[in-house]
C-alpha cells in the first residue's frame, strides 16, 4: 500500500469512527436515562456495553490520529502505529470489567427482582438495533486492518445481540409479567461479551509479544528460503506483526552464489507470503552466524 493510499485509508477510517462515536453517544444518553428510570438491569447492561463501544471508538480515534501523525523522534522509528494495539488491550479490559459488574448485579437481584415495565425496553431495544446496524456498516470495511476498529466493531456486533435480548425480555415482561426476564437477559449479555473480550485481548497481546502471525508457517517459510538456488543456510529468521495488516520479517541468508540474485529471489519468496516489509541480509559462505543470544 502506497503512503498516499495509506493516508487516504486512515482519513476514511477516522471520519467513520467519529461519525459512529457521535451516533452512539446520543443513544447512550437515552438508553442510560431509560435504564435508571425504569430500573432495568438488562438495559443497564446494554448501556454499560455501549459505554465500552464509545470508549473503544474514542480511544481508536486517538490511536488512528497518532498513527496518522507518525513520529520524527529517533526513539520511535515505527511512529505511533502500535497505539491501536494498546487501545485494543484497554478496550478488552474495560469489556471484562463491565461484564463482571453486570453479572454481579444480576446475581444480587435473584430473589428480589423489581418490576420493570416492558414497553420502554422494547422501544429502546428496537432503536438500538437500528443504530447499531448503521454503526456496523460504518466500521465493517476497516475492521480487518485495525485492531482499534475491530474492537469497536465487535462490541457493536455484541451490543446488537444485547439489543435483541432486551427486546425479548421486554416482550416476555409485557406478555407474561415474569420478573426475571430482565435479569436473565443481563446475564446473557455479560456472558456473550466475555469470550469476545478475551479473544480481542489475545489478538492484541499476541502482537505485543512479537509472536509470529498465525497465517505464516515459519518452518515452511524457512524451507522456502533454503530452497532458493545458491542458499546454503538460513538463520536469524524472525516474523512478527507491527499492526494488523502489516507483517514484518528479517532473515540472514548464507550463500556462495551471486548475492544480488539470491536477494531478489528471497524477497520474492517473502512477498509471495505477504511479507513485503522484510529485511534480508545476504552473507558469503563462512561468514556470520546466529547471533549469540539466539535472536
Amino acid at each position: 500500500m502506497s503512503a498516499g493510499h495509506d493516508h487516504i485509508h486512515r482519513d476514511s477510517r477516522l471520519s467513520r469512527m467519529v461519525v459512529a462515536a457521535v451516533i452512539l453517544t446520543a443513544f447512550f444518553a437515552i438508553e442510560l436515562a431509560t435504564a435508571i428510570t425504569i430500573n432495568s438491569i438488562a438495559l443497564l447492561a446494554d448501556a454499560g456495553h455501549l459505554l465500552t463501544d464509545l470508549a473503544a471508538l474514542f480511544m481508536g480515534v486517538v490511536a488512528v490520529m497518532l498513527a496518522r501523525r507518525g513520529s520524527t523522534s529517533p526513539s520511535r522509528t515505527y511512529g505511533w502505529h502500535r497505539a491501536e494495539v494498546f487501545t485494543a488491550v484497554a478496550n478488552a479490559v474495560l469489556l471484562i470489567g463491565v461484564a463482571t459488574f453486570i453479572l454481579t448485579e444480576a446475581i444480587r437481584r435473584i430473589g428480589t427482582a423489581p418490576d420493570v415495565p416492558g414497553v420502554p425496553m422494547i422501544v429502546v431495544a428496537i432503536a438500538g438495533m437500528v443504530i447499531n446496524v448503521v454503526v456496523m456498516l460504518l466500521l465493517r470495511s476497516h475492521s480487518a486492518n485495525s485492531l482499534a476498529v475491530k474492537g469497536a466493531y465487535l462490541e457493536v456486533v455484541a451490543d446488537t445481540v444485547g439489543n435483541v435480548g432486551v427486546l425479548i425480555a421486554g416482550i416476555v415482561t409485557v406478555t407474561t409479567d415474569w420478573p426475571y426476564a430482565d435479569v436473565v437477559v443481563a446475564v446473557f449479555v455479560a456472558v456473550w461479551v466475555l469470550p469476545r473480550a478475551f479473544a480481542l485481548a489475545g489478538a492484541a497481546l499476541r502482537i505485543l509479544s512479537e509472536a509470529s502471525p498465525s497465517h505464516i508457517d515459519v518452518d515452511e517459510l524457512r524451507a522456502a528460503l533454503v530452497a532458493v538456488d545458491g542458499v546454503t543456510d538460513v538463520h536469524d529468521l524472525h516474523v512478527w506483526t507491527l499492526v494488523p495488516g502489516q507483517d514484518m520479517a528479517t532473515a540472514h541468508l548464507r550463500t556462495a552464489a551471486d548475492a544480488g540474485r539470491v536477494l531478489d529471489q528471497a524477497r520474492a519468496v517473502l512477498a509471495s507470503r505477504g511479507l513485503t516489509h522484510a529485511t534480508v541480509q545476504v552473507e558469503p559462505d563462512g561468514h556470520g552466524g546466529d547471533c549469540p543470544i539466539g535472536c
